[in-house]
C-alpha cells in the first residue's frame, strides 16, 4: 500500500524530498521532509500541517546529539478526518516543537507549532516537517515503517550541464544560480538525469537516492535494474525508484567537496546546492560540477 500527496498538501510547501536524509526512516521513499517558505530571522519556522485532523498525541523524543542541535526531537501524531483521502491512517510528524495537544482540532495548513532543529539531519539541512504514515495495524512510534509515498503532482525535470555562480553560501553549502526555475510558483522541479527523471537526495553523503518522474529511454546494467547518471557521469543503479549510489566522489573544479543536496522545489532560489563543509566559495565565482569514480579522484 502506497500513500498520495495531493497538490493540495505538497503545494503548501516550497520544497520536499523523499530521499535526502541520512535517517532510515526514508528509505525506499517511505517518509517526505517538506519545507515551508516563511522565514524569519534566516530560519524556516512555520509548520503547516499536511492534512486536516485531530492531533491524538505529542511527546518529546530522544535524537541524535549534534553540536548544533539538542539531544532530542518532538513527536505528533495526527489522525485525519474520517472522510477524507488519508482515512484511517496514523501520521508522524518530526522536527516541531508543538503548540497543540491532543485533542486539538487543526485544518490542513495551520501551525502545529514552531519547527526546530534535530540531530536527525545534517547542519546544512534547512529545517522542515519531517511526515510518515502509517496503517491502522502498524506502530505508529517506531522510527521506520511508515507507507512508500507517491506524488500526486508532476515534478518537471531541469537539464544541468554541472555548472552554475555561486549566488549564496553558507557554513557548510554553496548554492548556484543554475539549475533556473522557469516558472517559479507555479510548479515543482528538478535535476533531470540523464535517462529521464528527476534526481532526489544526497549523491553521495546519504546511503542511496531516488529516480522521481521517471520517462525516456534508460540504460540497463545486464539486469531489470536502471543505470543513472547525470551529464554522462555514472551516479548508481536504480531499482525501481531507488538508487544505490555508486563509490563517487563530487567534485567541483575538480577538488572533492562532500556532495550534491537533490530535491524537488518551486521556489525561485532553485538551484544546484554543494554540500562543501571543508571548502569555501565566493558569491559570482562560476563552478563546475562533476562527478568522479572514488577510485579516480
Amino acid at each position: 500500500m502506497a500513500v498520495t500527496l495531493p497538490e493540495a498538501v505538497l503545494s503548501q510547501y516550497e520544497r520536499f524530498s523523499l530521499y535526502n536524509s541520512p535517517y532510515p526512516a526514508h528509505d525506499g521513499g517511505c517518509a517526505i521532509d517538506c519545507y515551508p517558505g516563511t522565514l524569519v530571522d534566516g530560519r524556516t519556522t512555520a509548520a503547516p500541517s499536511p492534512v486536516a485532523g485531530t492531533v491524538r498525541e505529542t511527546q518529546t523524543v530522544r535524537a541524535p546529539p549534534k553540536p548544533y542541535a539538542p539531544d532530542h526531537d518532538h513527536l505528533i501524531l495526527l489522525e485525519p478526518a474520517d472522510s477524507g483521502p488519508f482515512a484511517g491512517l496514523t501520521i508522524r510528524v518530526l522536527h516541531v516543537e508543538p503548540s497543540v495537544a491532543a485533542g486539538d482540532h487543526v485544518d490542513r495548513g495551520d501551525s502545529l507549532g514552531r519547527l526546530v532543529r534535530a540531530g536527525f539531519f545534517a547542519p546544512w539541512v534547512d529545517n522542515h516537517l519531517h511526515v510518515g504514515f502509517r496503517g491502522p495495524d502498524q506502530n505508529p512510534y517506531r522510527a521506520s515503517g511508515s507507507l512508500p509515498i507517491e506524488l500526486g503532482v508532476p515534478v518537471r525535470p531541469l537539464e544541468w550541464d554541472g555548472t552554475g555562480r555561486v549566488v549564496s553560501t553558507g557554513e557548510t553549502y554553496a548554492v548556484l544560480d543554475a539549475p533556473t526555475h522557469p516558472d517559479p510558483g507555479a510548479e515543482f522541479v528538478g535535476v533531470r538525469a540523464d535517462g529521464g527523471g528527476v534526481l532526489d537526495g544526497g549523491l553521495p553523503h546519504y546511503d542511496g537516492g531516488g529516480l522521481l518522474e521517471q520517462s525516456g529511454s534508460t540504460e540497463r546494467d545486464g539486469s531489470s535494474a536502471t543505470v543513472v547518471s547525470l551529464n554522462g557521469d555514472r551516479l548508481g543503479v536504480a531499482d525501481g525508484r531507488t538508487i544505490a549510489w555508486d563509490d563517487v566522489t563530487v567534485t567541483a573544479d575538480g577538488e572533492p567537496i562532500t556532495g550534491l543536496s537533490l530535491f524537488c522545489a518551486r521556489d525561485g532560489d532553485f538551484g544546484a546546492k554543494l554540500i562543501c563543509p571543508e571548502r569555501s566559495f565566493a558569491r559570482g565565482e562560476r563552478v563546475r560540477v562533476r562527478v568522479r569514480s572514488s577510485g579516480a579522484i
